[in-house]
Parts: C-alpha cells; sequence; structure tokens
C-alpha cells in the first residue's frame, strides 16, 4: 500500500477567495483549512470536501505568532507544503485600528516569514492584499524598505505605522506592507526553491466587501463601484484563475510582484474625475 503522503495546499483564512483558489490549485493534494474560528474552518471544510477534496481544519488567530506556528507545524505533519495561500483579514468596517494592524499588517509578515522557512522545493505561496495599498499617501524609500524587512514584531513600533490615523488608513497601510513584504520574503523563498506573490483585488463579492459596501463607508464604495472601468464588482473564481496562473507552472518566473486585479477602480482613482479621491 502506498503511505506517500500527498503534497499539501494550506489555506490562511479560507473565505470565498480562498477557497475558490483552493479549488483551482489543489487537485490531488491535501487541503489544510486554518481560520479565526474552528466552525468558520470547518464550514469551509465541509464545502471543499463535497467538491472532492480531503480536507483538514483548524483554528488559527494569525495575530499570534504561536498560533501560526502552529498551522505550519501541522501542515507539514500532513505532507510537504507545495502551496499558500494567505487570505485572511479583516477590513476597516469590521475591526478596530489596533486589530487590523495585528492581523493584516503583522499577521501577514509572520504568516510568510513562518511558512518561508519549510516550503517545499517548487512551491509558492500568495498573499490576498488590496487595491487599498495603492491609495494611501506616498511612503518614503527608507520607510518603504521597512515594511519590506523589518522584523516582523519590528513593525507595529515604527513610528509611521503607530501613527495611522483611522481604520482606513490601518487597511492601507497594513496592504501597502503587503505588497512590499512579498519582495523582502522572495529572497528568502528562493533559498528553498519557492516563490511568493501577491494579488491586490478590488471590489470583490465576498461577505468582506458586503460589509463595505453596505458599511460605514458604503456612499464611497458604492461609487467606486459606479465609476470602475470595469462596470461590475469581481468575482473570487477571476481572483483565483489569476492566482492559478502566478502560483502554477506558466508562472515560474514570477516572484517578488504584486498582481492589481480592481476593474480599473485604482486607474480610475488616479486619472478620472477629480472628486471623492478619499
Amino acid at each position: 500500500m502506498n503511505q506517500t503522503k500527498k503534497d499539501i495546499t494550506v489555506v490562511i483564512g479560507s473565505g470565498g477567495i480562498g477557497q475558490a483558489i483552493a479549488r483551482r490549485i489543489s487537485s490531488g493534494r491535501h487541503i489544510l483549512v486554518a481560520n479565526h474560528t474552528q466552525e468558520a474552518s470547518d464550514t469551509a471544510a465541509k464545502v471543499l470536501e463535497n467538491a472532492g477534496f480531503a480536507v483538514t481544519a483548524m483554528q488559527a488567530d494569525i495575530s499570534s505568532r504561536a498560533a501560526i506556528q502552529a498551522v505550519v507545524a501541522k501542515a507539514q505533519s500532513l505532507g510537504p507544503i507545495k502551496a499558500l495561500v494567505q487570505a485572511a483579514g479583516v477590513s476597516p468596517s469590521q475591526a478596530p485600528i489596533e486589530s487590523i494592524l495585528r492581523v493584516d499588517l503583522y499577521g501577514t509578515a509572520v504568516v510568510l516569514e513562518e511558512f518561508g522557512k519549510v516550503m517545499a522545493e517548487g512551491g509558492s505561496g500568495v498573499v490576498i492584499s488590496s487595491q487599498s495599498g495603492y491609495r494611501m499617501p506616498a511612503l518614503t524609500a527608507a520607510q518603504d524598505a521597512l515594511l519590506a524587512t523589518a522584523p516582523p514584531e519590528a513593525l507595529l513600533e515604527l513610528d509611521f505605522v503607530k501613527n495611522v490615523e483611522s481604520t482606513l488608513h490601518a487597511y492601507q497601510m497594513s496592504k501597502r506592507c503587503n505588497s512590499l513584504r512579498v519582495r523582502g520574503e522572495a529572497v528568502q523563498w528562493a533559498k528553498r526553491g519557492a516563490r511568493i506573490n501577491a494579488i491586490s483585488p478590488g471590489i470583490i463579492v465576498t461577505p468582506l466587501a458586503h460589509d463595505e459596501l453596505y458599511g460605514e463607508r458604503a456612499d464611497f464604495y458604492q461609487a467606486m463601484l459606479r465609476k470602475m472601468p470595469a462596470g461590475r464588482a469581481g468575482t473570487p473564481d477571476e481572483v483565483a484563475a489569476l492566482a492559478a496562473l502566478v502560483m502554477g507552472p506558466e508562472g515560474g518566473f514570477i516572484t517578488g510582484s504584486d498582481f492589481l486585479i480592481d476593474g480599473g477602480a485604482t486607474a480610475n482613482f488616479y486619472y478620472g474625475p477629480k472628486e471623492e479621491k478619499s
């Protein structure tokens, strides 16, 4: 009897986008899903199991390094880690400043650091970031370098990070960090023959997007939706199609990059009618 372990896809934050990517890239693999609650992980696992995948579900709070290390250990016990999808995060309408920075900025940095130590040769990872990272006020080259390479625990102590003024600014800072972090980590991941990139979606039809479209900043997001060149919101499967290209063999020359997939919303923000630039 063949006891060879299957290759592993790890999905942290297995909501709509995380699940769509997992389905697209995980044929023949075992999927490990990790969410903030065990209930959310079990729900995602059930959906993926019904689609024909072997799945293990666990709880993990990625604002904790110990929790991330537990996900790494569990994944290693299952088999070689060939894919990482970091899709966990909270939006400006879902959490206070501190939580956004702890999860979206610090948590993602730790995920990339810890998994960068164990990825299998030929493996690939993707961080689901956001178009918001392209909208914040410009940082200096020195600040960008710190976001890309400072130790994760030092990130939260940087003056320009500690002084964010709102949940939106905290989210933008976090996503800017995500985009830069894959550049810094790509050099480390290459030592294991692995690649890491980011994808920055715009308005994609998910529960998180629903919270923004109908939350306290609803007017702004509804206006963005109306004005974007694509004329509609995106779908998780469209993000998954891009992820499959970036993470698969045809993307073998791609690492340390961030891909904007926002229906032209950022293009309109900078080059469209000069209004609502918040």
